[in-house]
């Protein structure tokens, strides 16, 4: 079992640790609930530290990403991010990633913890370019802090001014008295904020300097679990449930950074399934009936055959009511269409909606 630099803090604040994605990882401190609404209306840090961190160098450097992403690269300028995923060949998902552009030569990529080796190796076995490729995850802990109190609470520890930092980029500056930290708005919550990439040996000064400048404004750590809910409450995609080897990118709404603009890993086939129409969709539903949607659980419709399954559910803490996503056929994907989840044999009545379901 892998840890994270900060493992012993979050132990000694009592969280309760769980392996996840082959690391000790901190789920929860005080609980989910009060975590959840610490970042809705204030700030909270979750320590994400187990995300890897790849870097992407030299002339090549751009003709990789163009041929191992779904998205343009092509089109990012210094200090710019972009959401994008790694196509495999048979119409799933390796990973879904963010790309940053440090320079016309340098580029970095964050991607899943659980997925580190596989997309590692993904693009070297694709690099027949020979970009220079380094894996950076094991030097780096990265910290989201998030909330609408974050970047009033974290003024004081930059002389970057956080406020210009618009969403999907980002800046490398001093923070919390170490160099070279990349500040990054490009948040899972939906309720603002930004992310700090720090070099393993400055992280605990970083740690504890953010919790001193955010007293004033009721910092707290937050866990996986808040994290969990926050990014469900946006409708955003989670690797291993929306996202998988087998799923389709367009079927999961991924269109939009789909750019067939450029030719890329299974990009014809892509295409194909796009001018074709596709079969299924990824849908957000709300429970009408009461209960809590779960993983897996059937989708039904009013005559309880099965015409799908949950990828994520929770009973919503901002909406006090159950949410989730899952896959359903076109026809019965439209807004508003009644639907039913089968939670213990009874199937409990739903509506398909449209995401994000919290809105600020």
């Amino acid at each position: 079992m892998k840890q994270v630099a900060l493992n012993h803090i979050h132990e000694s604040l009592g969280a309760k640790m769980v392996p996840f994605a082959g690391f000790n990882m901190p789920v929860q401190y005080e609980g989910v609930n009060i975590e959840h609404e610490t970042v809705r209306k204030g700030v909270g840090v979750f320590d994400v530290s187990h995300m890897g961190l790849f870097k992407i160098s030299g002339p090549n450097a751009l003709s990789l990403i163009q041929k191992v992403t779904s998205n343009d690269a092509s089109v990012l300028t210094d200090g710019k991010a972009q959401y994008c995923y790694f196509p495999n060949e048979k119409g799933g998902v390796i990973d879904d990633i963010i790309t940053y552009k440090v320079n016309d030569n340098e580029y970095l990529m964050v991607v899943n913890a659980s997925n580190i080796e596989k997309d590692w190796n993904w693009i070297n076995q694709h690099n027949d370019m020979k970009a220079v490729v380094e894996n950076l995850s094991d030097g780096y802990s990265i910290l989201a802090i998030q909330g609408p109190k974050a970047i009033e609470s974290m003024q004081s520890l930059t002389d970057i001014n956080l406020s210009d930092i618009k969403f999907y980029n980002f800046v490398t500056g001093n923070f919390a008295e170490a160099s070279d930290v990349i500040i990054s708005a490009t948040g899972y919550t939906g309720s603002g904020g930004f992310e700090v990439y720090v070099k393993n040996e400055d992280i605990e000064t970083v740690w504890n300097k953010v919790f001193e400048a955010g007293a004033d404004w009721g910092i707290k750590p937050i866990g996986l679990a808040a994290r969990d809910t926050l990014r469900l409450e946006m409708g955003y995609c989670l690797y291993g449930n929306e996202l998988t080897d087998e799923t389709s990118p367009l079927e999961a709404g991924l269109g939009w950074v789909t750019k067939f603009t450029k030719d890329f890993v299974n990009s014809e086939n892509l295409k194909a399934e796009k001018e074709d129409g596709i079969k299924n969709k990824l849908i957000g539903f709300e429970l009408i009936g009461k209960g809590i949607p779960r993983h897996d659980y059937e989708i039904v419709d009013a005559a309880g055959n099965v015409i799908g399954k949950v990828t994520s559910g929770t009973m919503s803490p901002s909406l006090g009511k159950g949410i989730g996503m899952g896959y359903v056929p076109v026809a019965s994907a439209v807004e508003g269409n009644q639907i039913f989840i089968r939670i213990r044999k009874n199937d409990i009545e739903a509506k398909v909606v449209k995401t994000p379901f919290y809105k600020k």
